[in-house]
């Protein structure tokens, strides 16, 4: 088996039962912001093209999805491995690009293909990626790899039971806004930036551990921003303010954290082979002293970069659509989002208040209570967001259901809030749809009856996260002081009080162990959530 890596979370398996191509792009995504690092138009597209039998993409988001990349390089009789998702918008958007030969691949199912067996492990909460993230497991007979790309399973022993890897390749990087584009002080991004690479690296390794593949491969970022608006957010930032670990960085820190783990550096031709779990590795498209360039004078690199790519740029700005005006902004998206939050009560009561848009002229408030879309007339807002017009625009003409995966990843607007990170405004943002709303309010529904209870510590909790329902048992540590932190996203709760102290609502129920028998810290008003 050969893995080469074509960038960002891309690559090309060679198989002897085929060849599959993973999550190709070439970029720019998300309104011209992100660029795959290093560069990768170096490769040969049009082999891998041609020489690919299978197409997996994993995910929506368009620096794993880009439409172009497969208009111009993929033929349309190639067999499309599809996630099984509980909406159907990823194979919407293939159909509608030609593609018809598609395999549906049930979750957790092995796919036989001779000698070659596929596993595709899909997520469907409503955070995970645009409702729907999946990872590829693949075994030959010569090796076995897990192309993990952006998804974070909860259930390990389920993906596992497929067998250990040989590779293992894992998204290290963030793909998050925080707190770069939020209205606060340099220092309090700083710290924010630090705490939220911090628990990257705790997942990854979170991940890396419980996997324990012999040789890892950090992959899926970070990206490069070439924009000059957003070119200091490269990297961990000019000022230490961003939140984009690199590989390099990763890998010496995995090296400290845990040596026993062969880690590689992967990137846009980097081939890897593996052959009765004996894996080397070389470099094809980069000599020892670009990749040394590339990442020890990053800097010079990234401006060498902006300088060749602002073309890129240019041409995505003029695809987009002419700013609306103001009332006609005004007009579409109440026409669009009334009825949604009329379906979203679990939502609205999340969300909890108002959230202000500033879009050009264009002063706009969403009350979540009320299910309304009208003028801002002085509300007090839970959030604000300030976007450009054209931004707006383009996705009213192309009815984007999904603003994270093209404004918000774009880091082309500004927010603030007066609280907590609120979960279900941002899941909302992303549901833009009849059957996404629909699917998520019956999804929230069904995490309500969490009856189980566990033993961490000298505590009693539920025994699944409010969060995403990962087993506590297995991902939750509680510190002296009553906090426990669930190291799939590093959320947090005080477990005296049941409060979630990372966003609002989310409480957890749990009471602490003494010698007398269990005695809750609890009260029931407590376990309510917060409006």
């Amino acid at each position: 088996m050969r893995i080469t890596g074509l960038g960002h979370a891309g690559m090309f398996i060679e198989t002897v039962g085929g060849n599959i191509i993973c999550d190709p792009v070439l970029g720019p995504s998300f309104f011209g912001s992100w660029f795959p690092f290093p560069d990768n138009r170096g490769l040969d597209w049009e082999r891998f093209g041609r020489e690919a039998d299978f197409l997996y993409i994993s995910h929506r988001h368009r620096d794993h999805f880009d439409p172009r990349l497969l208009e111009r390089y993929i033929r349309k009789d190639i067999e499309v491995l599809l996630p099984e998702y509980p909406i159907d918008d990823l194979e919407q958007d293939i159909r509608a690009l030609g593609y018809t030969n598609i395999t549906y691949a049930p979750a957790g199912e092995i796919i036989q293909r001779g000698e070659l067996k596929l596993m595709i492990t899909p997520l469907r909460a409503p955070s995970d990626g645009p409702i729907g993230d999946s990872s590829l497991s693949v075994d030959d007979g010569t090796g076995s790899v897990l192309n993990q790309n952006d998804s974070h399973p909860l259930d390990l022993d389920k993906l596992m039971h497929f067998g250990k890897p040989d590779a293992y390749f894992t998204q290290v990087s963030g793909a998050i806004w925080w707190p770069m584009v939020y209205d606060l002080p340099l220092d309090a991004k700083q710290n924010f930036a630090q705490l939220k690479r911090d628990a990257q690296n705790k997942r990854a390794m979170y991940y890396i551990e419980k996997v324990d593949a012999p040789h890892v491969f950090p992959m899926a970022g970070p990206p490069m921003f070439l924009r000059d608006d957003l070119f200091d957010f490269n990297g961990i930032g000019r000022n230490g303010e961003s939140i984009f670990t690199d590989q390099k960085q990763f890998l010496a820190h995995m090296k400290e954290l845990a040596p026993q783990y062969d880690g590689q550096l992967f990137v846009p031709g980097t081939v890897v082979t593996v052959d009765g779990g004996e894996v080397t590795t070389e470099q094809t498209l980069y000599t020892d002293a670009e990749i040394a360039h590339i990442f020890d004078e990053k800097w010079d690199y990234l401006e060498e970069q902006r300088a060749s790519r602002q073309q890129e740029i240019s041409d995505e700005i003029a695809s987009r659509a002419e700013p609306l005006p103001p009332q006609e902004i005004l007009a579409a998206i109440k026409e669009w989002w009334e009825p949604l939050l009329k379906k979203s009560r679990t939502i609205r009561l999340g969300v909890g208040g108002c959230v202000r848009f500033r879009i050009g002229d264009l002063d706009m408030v969403v009350d979540f209570p009320r299910a309304k879309v009208r003028e801002y007339a002085g509300e007090e807002c839970v959030y604000w967001y300030t976007i450009p017009a054209d931004l707006v625009s383009t996705n009213i003409r192309d009815h984007e259901i999904d603003w994270s995966n093209s404004i918000f990843l774009s880091m082309q607007f500004s927010v603030g809030r007066s609280g907590k990170f609120n979960e279900f405004l941002t899941t909302f943002l992303k549901c833009l749809s009849v059957d996404r709303i629909e699917y998520v309010e019956n999804w929230y529904q069904e995490q309500t009856d969490q009856t189980e209870d566990a033993e961490i510590g000298d505590w009693v909790v539920q025994r699944r996260c409010p969060h995403l329902r990962a087993d506590l048992t297995k991902t939750g540590k509680v510190d002296d002081d009553g906090i426990l932190t669930c190291s799939m996203h590093d959320w947090k709760w005080d477990l005296k009080t049941g409060r979630c102290l990372s966003t609002s609502g989310h409480p957890i129920r749990s009471s602490r162990i003494i010698e007398t028998g269990r005695v809750s810290d609890v009260a029931d008003e407590d376990l309510q959530p917060t409006p």
